[in-house]
């Protein structure tokens, strides 16, 4: 098992981080988070997982060990593949994922694509006793309240120019998907740059 790569990011993409290990790219996939933290040419550290099919050898990387450990957790539920448990990841940290489990939060699992009212079920469930407590106090939906309203956008251009995209381009894709965020802060909750990277690349490929 490849548990970490190490080394200078060599390339970006929406969906996969290429880390120069001993002269050799690797390619990595991983969630937007993962990747808004990573700039092309600097050196990054990624937990990872191998996932082994009949046709093709994945790797999935993480920002640490225990998004990975969540990662190969959800998995061993029933209906759940790598790809819908980073995108599980890609919409909730770990522990807001332990903490819709613990309380039961359907609502917080329908959130994510792919998963409807009866998975979501089936996955409080089936992953009960599997995910543990809460590992901090960052993981409650009233959490982090020191972070200011303009954090989202600071973050987001960041990862956008991280990608390769030129500052402008990332200016008009923060303008572009400005709504989504002021109607999340609106309705009482924070926005989530996850979310608001994935609609941002959506309106940068939509303009070119």
């Amino acid at each position: 098992m490849i548990a970490f790569v190490s080394g200078p990011v060599a390339a970006l993409a929406p969906d996969t981080a290429v880390i120069e290990v001993g002269g050799v790219g690797m390619a990595v996939q991983c969630s937007p988070g993962t990747l808004s933290a990573l700039r092309i040419g600097e050196p990054a550290r990624l937990a990872t997982s191998l996932v082994v099919r009949e046709d093709s050898l994945t790797l999935y990387g993480f920002a640490d060990d225990d998004e990975r450990q969540v990662f190969e957790l959800l998995q061993t539920a029933s209906g759940v593949g790598p790809r819908l448990a980073q995108a599980m990841l890609a919409v909730h940290t770990p522990d807001a994922l332990r903490v819709a489990v613990a309380t039961g939060d359907e609502k917080a699992l329908t959130a994510v694509p792919g998963i409807g009212k009866k998975g979501a079920q089936r996955l409080l469930l089936e992953l009960k006793d599997r995910l543990g407590a809460p590992t901090s106090q960052a993981a409650a939906p009233a959490a982090a309240p020191g972070h200011r309203a303009s954090d989202w956008r600071e973050q987001l251009s960041a990862a956008l120019v991280g990608l390769g995209y030129a500052a402008r381009e990332a200016e008009e894709a923060v303008a572009a998907v400005a709504p989504q965020a002021e109607a999340a802060t609106a309705a009482g909750g924070r926005p989530q740059v996850p979310q608001l990277l994935r609609a941002a690349l959506q309106t940068l490929n939509r303009a070119r």
